[in-house]
């Protein structure tokens, strides 16, 4: 017999096992700004509807996905109303998702916020800090990783900013949520941020950035090409800093910047960009209209309409875009049109008009309305022959027959509107009086909501800047005159050498050059951002009956801003036509020719704009074989017959289809799919000025 089996023996070490820590979240529940008055003076900012939901269910069903695992929901102007809204509803149910509010009535800003929720000592690690106007449907799982690695390599690393690029619009010199440009100095290698300003020193974008960054680095970015989303990973410490410095109000104006200025402290912020996803904080009515599209067109998913989280109702989704909750009472002859929200329990008369808008539930629409770009509150009653272009009506409003509201337009709660009366762009109408200062943020929005109820709305005044702020921040399109402007200052920036002193959207500064030497950084996917902006313009063009000449300019701005040639221009713009065309319903090829046709007919200036020479109508040919093999295969039988009608229509000449013959013959035969398909055609067009010319003879 062998040796006998030693008997297996169980050695245990004790091992004390650290608490796994909840991953928290500190959640604004206050703007602490006047920008949505006099809405907010009666209702707080996260329970102002977004696309019929209150804003603040858009931030807790996206913390809730992410992971997080409690929130804290800060309560300042309007208190009582966010605590019994969100005691009424799933959110303080939820099992694994725990929702915990905390009252002040005496905070005037973010800084005194984090100073009483650092009382309260409740964060007990790293943490999500973010507002309840913010849209998002980005993983944290990478940023919170890159934030808690940095952690362990060093201490001071106390706050990772999540940023998007998001071209600034060089026609308004704003983004397309309405915000001043941002300027940011980032560390290439590292993602630390160096240098934050929201607002340029120069219109001719003219930074003057400290030598000192460059003195341990062999380079850092310079960008205004980037969009703050407002969603932090902060550590601890970030609290006890505003607790240690009561002149931190502003959590950019004043923490970040005061940080990256701070020599003694040496705390470091850094940057996580994100690509695919999204994510946007709503500061003014302009993103507030831009933030509702993009739910419409579900770049926001699954945060959309028709897809159920708390607080949302059953919509259904309909063909471009149409979405319609149950028991509405609609005539045959009212249309509605595309990108289009319809409420709960909603009547719409005969032969009324709704384009490209929210309606809430519980309205009243009359017969010959027209709704245009504008969002309609809960309970509206819109009488008989109305027109609204681009405006808010809140919830009770009433409008009496043939009123009439012009561009840009807020009116406030219970707001009456007498019959035929014309309301002038811009207004905003509210039974509350207008307050005399304005110098105390929201100190303002604890006013008494009750008085003035036995008018029909006072008109209050612009600021001092006439419409200046007004137009910047409206849910109505820019204004010509303002257009006109643009193009001039466009014209001559066009006009200037550029030696350096003119930022371009994202450049490289190094040590050994001169400060006015900026290399253009290479990014693969810029071809990419720049064919989104393009599309996305495109598409507004379309919503919003926007006209070819001002949608050129805003392309023209693209190009400039991109450093692209005409030839990028019309390859996207030519992508966006089509791509638009395939998404239109059509039940057969025929039909999609049909869609085709009508979509190149329309907007034939816009296209032709960019395609003055051969190369770039060649440009557009290429594309369209790109398409067919890859993005939109469903154009591939019908490449041949499109090509003939953009040659019936004067899009593409002879001489370009000729020439991409020419370029084919030496090419790889899988090159040579759709000039093999489109041989007859070719052969015609070759063969066809001969036939001319022996009957001229």
């Amino acid at each position: 017999m062998g040796a006998p089996k030693k008997s297996a023996v169980k050695v245990t070490e004790e091992v004390e096992e650290l608490p796994r820590v909840r991953l928290q979240a500190i959640l604004l529940a206050d703007s602490f700004t006047t920008k949505f008055r006099p809405i907010t003076l009666e209702r707080p900012k996260v329970l102002l509807p977004l696309v019929n939901v209150p804003m603040i269910n858009y931030t807790l069903a996206w913390l809730e996905s992410a992971g997080v695992e409690e929130v804290f929901v800060f309560c300042c102007a309007h208190s009582k109303q966010v605590i019994s809204y969100l005691e009424k509803s799933e959110w303080l149910s939820q099992s694994k998702f725990s929702v915990t509010t905390i009252e002040s009535h005496h905070s005037v800003s973010a800084g005194d916020a984090l100073r009483l929720i650092y009382e309260r000592n409740v964060i007990q690690g790293d943490f999500v800090l973010i507002s309840g106007d913010t849209v998002s449907n980005m993983s944290l799982t990478q940023v919170l990783q890159e934030h808690k690695e940095r952690r362990k390599k060093d201490s001071d690393a106390i706050m990772t900013m999540v940023i998007k690029r998001s071209k600034p619009n060089s026609i308004t010199h704003q983004s397309r949520l309405g915000t001043d440009e941002l300027f940011m100095a980032i560390d290439p290698d590292t993602n630390q941020l160096l240098y934050y300003e929201d607002k340029a020193d120069s219109s001719k974008g003219i930074l003057n950035i400290d030598n000192s960054l460059l003195l341990d680095r062999p380079a850092i970015s310079l960008h205004h090409d980037k969009q703050d989303c407002y969603i932090d990973i902060c550590s601890p410490e970030v609290l006890s800093l505003f607790t240690d410095n009561f002149d931190y109000q502003h959590l950019r104006r004043h923490f970040v910047k005061g940080l990256l200025v701070d020599d003694i402290m040496g705390y470091k912020i850094f940057t996580h960009e994100i690509h695919s996803s999204y994510a946007a904080r709503i500061d003014n009515f302009r993103s507030y209209d831009t933030v509702s599209k993009d739910i419409i067109h579900r770049w926001t998913y699954p945060l959309v309409p028709d897809v159920m989280f708390v607080g949302n109702s059953a919509n259904k989704l309909e063909r471009q875009g149409m979405y319609r909750a149950p028991e509405i009472s609609q005539s045959r002859s009212a249309v509605i049109g595309p990108f289009t929200v319809i409420g709960f329990g909603t009547k719409i008369g005969d032969n009324t008009k709704i384009l490209n808008s929210v309606i809430g539930e519980g309205c009243i629409i009359g017969s010959n309305v027209h709704i245009e770009g504008s969002y309609i509150w809960d309970n509206v009653t819109i009488e008989d022959g109305c027109k609204l272009r681009h405006a808010i009506v809140c919830d009770g409003v009433i409008m009496k027959s043939g009123a009439v509201l012009e561009p840009g337009v807020v009116l406030s709660f219970k707001v009456v509107i007498g019959q035929e009366f014309v309301v002038p762009s811009y207004s905003k109408v509210s039974l509350l009086q207008q307050p005399v200062e304005e110098d105390s943020d929201e100190e303002l929005e604890y006013a008494d909501s009750t008085g003035g109820v036995g008018g029909a709305g006072y008109v209050w005044s612009t600021c001092e800047g006439g419409h200046e702020e007004e137009w910047r921040h409206s849910v109505a399109p820019i204004p010509a005159v303002k257009i006109l402007e643009a193009k001039k200052m466009l014209e001559d920036d066009l006009e200037l050498d550029h030696d350096g002193s003119i930022l371009p959207p994202s450049g490289e500064l190094k040590p050994d050059s001169n400060d006015s030497d900026v290399d253009d950084i290479e990014d693969p996917r810029e071809d990419s951002y720049f064919e989104k902006e393009v599309e996305a313009t495109f598409l507004r063009a379309v919503q919003e009956n926007i006209k070819e000449d001002h949608v050129i300019l805003e392309v023209n701005s693209l190009k400039l801003s991109y450093n692209k040639l005409a030839a990028d221009c019309a390859g996207a713009m030519f992508h966006s036509m089509m791509k638009y065309a395939l998404g239109t319903p059509h039940n057969s090829a025929g039909s999609l020719v049909q869609t085709v046709e009508g979509v190149l007919t329309t907007w034939k200036k816009l296209l032709t704009s960019y395609l003055a020479d051969i190369d770039e109508q060649i440009e557009v040919i290429l594309k369209f074989e790109e398409m067919c093999l890859e993005s939109a295969k469903e154009f591939a039988p019908l490449f041949t017959k499109i090509l003939s009608i953009m040659y019936d229509k004067d899009i593409i000449q002879e001489d370009a289809i000729l020439s991409w013959d020419d370029e084919k013959r030496d090419a790889d035969e899988s090159d040579k799919i759709f000039v093999k398909q489109a041989q007859t055609f070719i052969q015609w067009l070759r063969e066809a000025p001969e036939e001319d010319d022996e009957e001229e003879e």
